[in-house]
Protein backbone atom coordinates (compact mmCIF):
# COMPACT_ATOMS: atom_id res chain seq x y z
CA UNK A 1 0.00 0.00 0.00
CA UNK A 2 1.35 3.25 -0.53
CA UNK A 3 1.03 5.89 1.99
CA UNK A 4 2.71 8.74 0.46
CA UNK A 5 4.28 9.35 -3.40
CA UNK A 6 7.14 11.25 -4.43
CA UNK A 7 7.27 12.46 -8.12
CA UNK A 8 10.45 12.98 -9.80
CA UNK A 9 10.09 14.42 -13.70
CA UNK A 10 13.21 13.25 -15.55
CA UNK A 11 14.94 16.21 -17.64
CA UNK A 12 16.38 15.34 -20.80
CA UNK A 13 19.79 15.99 -22.02
CA UNK A 14 18.20 17.86 -24.83
CA UNK A 15 15.91 19.67 -22.58
CA UNK A 16 18.24 20.63 -20.05
CA UNK A 17 21.03 22.32 -22.96
CA UNK A 18 19.03 23.63 -25.51
CA UNK A 19 16.50 24.93 -22.99
CA UNK A 20 13.19 23.35 -25.70
CA UNK A 21 10.60 21.54 -23.91
CA UNK A 22 9.95 17.98 -24.41
CA UNK A 23 7.47 15.28 -23.63
CA UNK A 24 7.84 14.99 -19.72
CA UNK A 25 8.92 11.79 -17.97
CA UNK A 26 8.15 11.25 -14.03
CA UNK A 27 9.14 8.35 -11.71
CA UNK A 28 6.57 8.10 -9.50
CA UNK A 29 8.17 6.77 -5.74
CA UNK A 30 7.40 5.96 -2.50
CA UNK A 31 8.19 6.85 0.51
CA UNK A 32 11.64 4.99 0.91
CA UNK A 33 12.58 6.26 -2.93
CA UNK A 34 11.97 3.16 -5.12
CA UNK A 35 10.58 3.69 -8.08
CA UNK A 36 6.43 1.97 -8.38
CA UNK A 37 5.44 3.35 -11.43
CA UNK A 38 6.59 5.42 -14.26
CA UNK A 39 4.59 8.16 -16.31
CA UNK A 40 5.38 9.97 -19.38
CA UNK A 41 2.89 12.82 -20.64
CA UNK A 42 1.93 12.87 -24.36
CA UNK A 43 1.54 15.54 -26.87
CA UNK A 44 2.37 17.35 -29.85
CA UNK A 45 5.49 20.39 -29.56
CA UNK A 46 3.15 22.47 -31.53
CA UNK A 47 0.66 22.28 -28.44
CA UNK A 48 3.93 22.73 -26.30
CA UNK A 49 5.71 25.69 -27.40
CA UNK A 50 1.90 27.68 -28.21
CA UNK A 51 -0.42 26.68 -25.72
CA UNK A 52 1.80 25.68 -22.99
CA UNK A 53 0.14 25.58 -19.80
CA UNK A 54 -3.33 24.86 -21.19
CA UNK A 55 -1.98 22.25 -23.74
CA UNK A 56 -3.90 19.22 -23.90
CA UNK A 57 -2.31 16.12 -23.29
CA UNK A 58 -2.50 12.23 -22.26
CA UNK A 59 -0.94 11.26 -19.16
CA UNK A 60 -0.21 7.39 -19.18
CA UNK A 61 1.26 5.83 -15.98
CA UNK A 62 2.47 2.51 -16.05
CA UNK A 63 3.72 -0.19 -13.06
CA UNK A 64 7.45 -1.42 -12.91
CA UNK A 65 6.52 -4.07 -15.44
CA UNK A 66 4.97 -1.61 -18.18
CA UNK A 67 1.63 -2.36 -17.57
CA UNK A 68 -0.61 0.83 -18.11
CA UNK A 69 -2.52 1.34 -14.89
CA UNK A 70 -3.71 4.63 -15.26
CA UNK A 71 -4.28 6.82 -18.61
CA UNK A 72 -5.09 10.94 -17.51
CA UNK A 73 -6.80 12.82 -20.33
CA UNK A 74 -6.45 16.78 -20.44
CA UNK A 75 -8.12 18.25 -23.65
CA UNK A 76 -7.66 21.44 -24.72
CA UNK A 77 -9.80 24.19 -22.78
CA UNK A 78 -9.86 27.18 -24.25
CA UNK A 79 -11.39 28.78 -27.57
CA UNK A 80 -7.74 30.33 -28.03
CA UNK A 81 -4.65 29.89 -26.24
CA UNK A 82 -4.26 33.86 -25.71
CA UNK A 83 -7.63 33.54 -24.47
CA UNK A 84 -8.71 31.08 -21.99
CA UNK A 85 -12.39 31.02 -21.46
CA UNK A 86 -12.56 27.08 -19.42
CA UNK A 87 -11.68 25.97 -16.53
CA UNK A 88 -8.66 22.88 -16.94
CA UNK A 89 -10.07 19.38 -16.37
CA UNK A 90 -9.13 16.28 -16.71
Amino acid sequence: QLDQIIIHQQVELLEAILGTETSSKYEIKNHLGQRVYFAVEENGCFDRKLCSPFRPCTIRIADNSGREVIRVTRPLRCNSCWFPCFLQEV
